[in-house]
């Protein structure tokens, strides 16, 4: 793949992970952690959405979160009511009386692909 298309789909992918963020009413330490830990001048060079080669660990960051909103679309009737589902405390696992974003926001890989695993299994019943 030419640079040019790893800098176009790095492009996508910031931009549709800022668009769930708005959903989400994510905070800017909440989208710094699901990013990998990236630094406050890191994510707004990201928010103006360059052309910019991404690294696999946040291209995989993005396409978990991308996952988890598209499984939350499918199990709930309103996009309210999915976005309100992120927020929501839960005591099952793994998320332990935390609600899914705030796991999310620990920033490792595991908890994104642990909440992927849990919202695909919902999802299919």
């Amino acid at each position: 793949m030419a640079i040019d298309d790893e800098k176009a789909k790095g492009q996508v992918a910031l931009k549709g992970f800022f668009n769930i963020c708005r959903e989400w009413d994510c905070a800017q330490e909440e989208m710094m952690q699901m990013l990998g830990g990236v630094s406050r001048s890191t994510l707004a060079k990201y928010q103006k959405l360059p052309h910019v080669k991404l690294s696999r660990d946040t291209l995989e960051r993005i396409s978990y979160i991308l996952g988890i909103y598209k499984a939350l679309m499918v199990m709930y009737p309103t996009a309210e009511r999915a976005n309100r589902r992120v927020r929501l405390e839960t005591s099952e696992a793994p998320f332990a009386g935390a609600s899914a974003l705030d796991f999310m926001a620990r920033g490792s890989l595991k908890h994104l692909a642990e909440t992927r695993r849990y919202f695909d299994a919902k999802r299919a019943g």
